[in-house]
This record gives structure tokens, C-alpha cells and sequence, in this order.
């Protein structure tokens, strides 16, 4: 059974938003005419949240199987948000399996997961039943290992995944919530927008005591990861820390960090129990609402930047993974770069930084005249454009990637 949200509250809690330099939604997807990996699923169970279900499994999955579940923040999509945080890249690169949940304007008009509505945050019923359903149907699909299934989300997404830990702390070995808030926090449209402008002043036990009467599940219970910019003018960023006093007291651990440091230059505080992480916290410095983009520790990059996907110098997405423990399975490397060089009779451009001529010896013999004509023409275009009428730039065109003009 639907259970939308009226659609004058959204009119009133978006123009709220708007005021607090919140959800711009009508601009905010970049996915519309592109491609995407992801295949949609139908018929996954009964579907009470409405939702709609995506997914995407790399043709070579790791064992044993691991499945990270994604949900999108407001007005996004889950190819839009596919694109921009790069979790597909990320899934085929180390070879886990991908759930993305997606929200109906039917739903909500402006697609947000209803993290604030009591018939969509409990556990058996609306959107958390939906999604629960989804993750029951891959596993039994793909053979995915029960204890290998993680969560995360940006915003409402965040709040949402805040949701699925509560409502089913059995099925998670781990969660990330990004910009999100902590469960339980609201319930209703009112108390959503006080939430959001400024964060609760619960206790810990307060905050831990919402999660256990969530469901019957008294532990063990998922490891969270939680990230915010320390200048979110849409969600107040102190709700960071109520998320993780609500996951300390859950797991029985003190206040103190047992690890303070630094990671591509923002804080990590870490809280740990027999050698591993249980809780970590990021504060992406200055940066406003969103999910952090940027490099991976292996140097790759994941992701595009958008509307609210940020540029800030560090891949969330890809330490997300790695605190999800599904980065250590990386697809093989071809053996040789040989392999993928071009047929003799189809040579393709090459960025002109990256450009290497092969020797006389590599060349195809049908293809060395060509060769030839072309290092004749360079040096002739060069000299032609250091004495281009007008033009005092003395650069190599061919190593700067200029172009004469009219070319």
C-alpha cells in the first residue's frame, strides 16, 4: 500500500530547505540521455514502499560475494547518482555486486526517501520493507554471502540508510551515511526541518536506546562510517556526532577515539575493538552538502562532479568500499599491454601527453610509409606555426595540443 507524503508538506518542508540553501531539485540529475550499467529489476516482492530497484553485477563477481546497497539523495536518481559518486566503476574495478533503491515522485515530488515518515521507517513496513525485499531477491540471485552486505547513502539517502541499520541490524555487516542524520530523530514533517537546522541533544544512551527498540536484535551490530562537510548549510553537521555517540553506545565504546589522523588532508577519528574499525568519522573541512570526490588511495579517480557531488580531494565512495572490506578483491590486470594495441590498419589518437611513436622495428610494415608521412607533417606544421602570421608562441603545438588556426 502507497503511502505518499501529502504533497503540501513537501511544498512546505522544500521551501524551507530553500532558505537554509538546501535541494535545488528540477537541475539537479546528470544522467538523463546517458547510458548507464544499471539494469532494473522488477518483481522482487511485494513492494509495499513502492520503490523502484537497480542493480549491477560485474561478469566476473569475487568470492565470496559481497553486495553494496546505494541509495540516492533528493532529486537524484540512481544512475545520477551512480555517475557521480562512481560506486559502478568501483564494483566492476573490484568485483562486487551493486543494489541501488530508487524513489518515486508518486512517493515523493521531490525524490527524497521518506526517512521521516513512521509508515516508511519501521522495520516489516513501506520504503524499509521495499528495500529489504530488494536485498532478499539479490542474494538469492547472484548467491551473494549474507554476511557480506553493506549500505550507504548521501542525505536523504544518508538518513535512509540510518533506517535500514535500525530496522534490520542483522542483515548488515556495515554502513556509510553521508550528510545524513541519525535514526529515529524524527518522525513527521516538522520535526524533520529541526532536525536538519540543528541537531539533537540526546544522549548516547538516549540515541542507542531508539535503535534497539527499532527490532528484537540486541547484537552484534553493523560498523558505520560517517561523513559530513563542516560547512553543510543543509543538514547541521553536529549531526555527525549524534550519529556516532547513537553507534558507540550501541557498541559498547567509550567517547575517545582510539585513532586520530589525517586522510588526503580532512580528520578521520576512529573508534576500534579487537584490531578493526567499528566506527570512523570523516569532517570533509569547508565543504558544503554532499558526497566528497576525489582520489582513491590507488590513485584512480570515481565519480563526476555535480550537483551536490564535490570536488574536495578524497573519493568517499572508494573509502566507503574499502571500510566495507570490498576492496581487496581487484579485477586482474591484462598481462600485456600488447593486447590492446589497435589492428595495423586502425590507428587511434592519442592524447598528445601521453603520445609514444614506436620504433621502426614495432611498426607494422604496411603502416610505416604512414608513419613516415606524418613525422614529415609534424615537422612541417611546426615550423609553419612558429612563423604563423601574428602569432608569437613559440610552443611546440604538437606537445601543447594547439592547433593552427583554420584547422
Amino acid at each position: 500500500m502507497e503511502k505518499p507524503v501529502p504533497l503540501a508538506g513537501n511544498v512546505d518542508f522544500f521551501s524551507t530547505l530553500s532558505r537554509l540553501n538546501g535541494l535545488h531539485t528540477p537541475r539537479q540529475d546528470r544522467s538523463a540521455g546517458l547510458s548507464s550499467p544499471l539494469q532494473e529489476i522488477t518483481g522482487f516482492g511485494s513492494n509495499p514502499g513502492n520503490l523502484r530497484m537497480f542493480s549491477f553485477v560485474p561478469a566476473e563477481i569475487a568470492e565470496p560475494r559481497a553486495l553494496v546497497v546505494v541509495l540516492h539523495g533528493c532529486g537524484q536518481t540512481a544512475a545520477g547518482y551512480d555517475l557521480g559518486s562512481g560506486w559502478s566503476t568501483l564494483a566492476r574495478h573490484f568485483r562486487f555486486a551493486l543494489l541501488f533503491a530508487e524513489q518515486r515522485r508518486l512517493n515523493n515530488v521531490n525524490t527524497c526517501f521518506n526517512w521521516f515518515n513512521s509508515g516508511d521507517i519501521s522495520r516489516g513496513r513501506g520504503e524499509a520493507c521495499s528495500i529489504r525485499q530488494m536485498i532478499a531477491h539479490s542474494v538469492a540471485l547472484h548467491g551473494i554471502d549474507p554476511k557480506r552486505i553493506s549500505i550507504t547513502g548521501l542525505s536523504a539517502g544518508g538518513a535512509m540508510t540510518a533506517v535500514m541499520l535500525a530496522a534490520y541490524p542483522e542483515v548488515f555487516a556495515a554502513g556509510a551515511i553521508i550528510a545524513g542524520l541519525p535514526y529515529g530523530v524524527a518522525s513527521g514533517m516538522r520535526q524533520a526541518i529541526h532536525a536538519m537546522r540543528q541537531s539533537t541533544t540526546r544522549s548516547a544512551a538516549e540515541l542507542g536506546d531508539l535503535v534497539r527498540q527499532a527490532s528484537d536484535h540486541r547484537g552484534p551490530w553493523p560498523r558505520v562510517s560517517v561523513w559530513h562537510g563542516s560547512a553543510d548549510p543543509t543538514v547541521d553537521p553536529d549531526n555527525a556526532d549524534a550519529i556516532v555517540r547513537q553507534w558507540l553506545n550501541l557498541h559498547g565504546l567509550s567517547a575517545a577515539p582510539a585513532e586520530c589522523s589525517v586522510v588526503s588532508g580532512y580528520p578521520r577519528r576512529t573508534w576500534s575493538a579487537d584490531g578493526q574499525a567499528i566506527v570512523e568519522s570523516f569532517t570533509i573541512t569547508d565543504m558544503a552538502h554532499g558526497t566528497p570526490l576525489g582520489l582513491g588511495d590507488n590513485d584512480e579517480r570515481y565519480g563526476v562532479s555535480g550537483a551536490f557531488m564535490i570536488e574536495a580531494g578524497i573519493s568517499s565512495s572508494y573509502h566507503i568500499a574499502k571500510f566495507f572490506g570490498v576492496t581487496d578483491r581487484a579485477r586482474p590486470a591484462p598481462q600485456t599491454a600488447a593486447a590492446h594495441r589497435p589492428p595495423p590498419d586502425r590507428i587511434e589518437p592519442e592524447p598528445a601527453a601521453e603520445r609514444q611513436v614506436p620504433s621502426a622495428a614495432e611498426r607494422p610494415a604496411p603502416a610505416r610509409l604512414a608513419w613516415a608521412l606524418r613525422a614529415i607533417l609534424a615537422r612541417a606544421l611546426k615550423g609553419r606555426w612558429k612563423t604563423w602570421p601574428g602569432n608569437s608562441d613559440t610552443r611546440d603545438p604538437d606537445r601543447q595540443g594547439a592547433r593552427a588556426p583554420g584547422r
